[in-house]
């Protein structure tokens, strides 16, 4: 069986639409929830970046090259334009007092996004703990550890962050010998907006730890939790639904040094076509 990550991916979709349960939360926005999915996608058959509506390719790549870097500055995010954290900011700095549109515009305005993940993965508990760099190293020494793990989650510190992870942690593992492999656990999924930016940014993530250690790109693969479409988002995943697949395309980075050096415009992407862009509503 190929793992296709993008035909499974439409699979969820149908999945929650038929099977979910149409539950409440914070947003205000109810969702339809199913517990439990998982996404797996073999690098071999190409790049998981969704063909059934256009993706945000930039915006992928600039947020990660933020998380490896630990950047935590909103402006440094927007100003190479990638504008998905521009809502929120780290709540310490919102003050007390604060009206619902108040608050709202002190957090469009302030550019302290707090401890988000690239701060928890290079930084964990302002300890000086690098995750990132550990995992580097033992893939290049021991890469057969099966303790190569980083985590975004971090309970001491969620009241410093813009938003609590929802991918909460990820690791990798090499098998067959010459094969390194990644998997993510999510406890919330956005189906709709989130997911595929995720799928994309891991996949784009063992693309470069691959580099880095000279490993053969493997499977990636999204143990989800919490699987929502958001009842407002529905009309847009009925409109994807209605969408075949295109052939997936591919990436390359011929100029990488180093993980730690990379940068965003180094990686691109090749043949890539898609159906239009889908509009949806973030729910915040």
């Amino acid at each position: 069986m190929e793992l296709n990550g993008e035909e499974q991916y439409l699979d969820c979709l149908r999945k929650i639409l038929k099977n979910g349960t149409l539950i409440p939360n914070r947003t205000g926005v109810a969702a339809y929830v199913v517990p439990h999915m998982m996404l797996q996608h073999d690098m071999s058959l190409g790049f998981p970046l969704l063909t059934t509506k256009k993706m945000a390719w930039k915006s992928i790549r600039v947020e990660l090259e933020g998380f490896i870097k630990g950047i935590t500055d909103k402006a440094w995010y927007k100003e190479r334009g990638c504008n998905i954290w521009n809502e929120w900011c780290n709540p310490k700095k919102i003050p007390a007092g604060l009206n619902d549109a108040e608050k709202k515009a002190f957090q469009l305005q302030e550019n302290d996004l707090g401890k988000i993940y690239g701060s928890v993965w290079r930084n964990f508990n302002s300890e000086n703990y690098d995750q990132l760099q550990k995992i580097v190293q033992t893939l290049k020494t021991n890469p057969t550890d099966r303790r190569m793990v980083c985590s975004a989650w971090n309970p001491l510190v969620l009241d410093q962050q813009a938003l609590p992870p929802c991918h909460v942690l990820w690791h990798v593992t090499v098998a067959p010998e010459d094969t390194l492999n990644l998997c993510w656990f999510q406890r919330s999924v956005d189906f709709l907006l989130g997911e595929p930016f995720n799928l994309a940014s891991y996949a784009l993530l063992l693309h470069l730890l691959c580099k880095e250690s000279g490993l053969k790109e493997g499977i990636v693969t999204g143990m989800l939790s919490n699987c929502h479409i958001y009842e407002n988002h529905v009309e847009a995943v009925f409109t994807q639904l209605q969408r075949d697949p295109l052939p997936l395309a591919k990436i390359q980075t011929p100029q990488f040094t180093s993980i730690f050096d990379w940068t965003y415009d180094q990686t691109s992407l090749l043949d890539y076509k898609s159906h239009g862009k889908i509009g949806a509503e973030i729910a915040v």
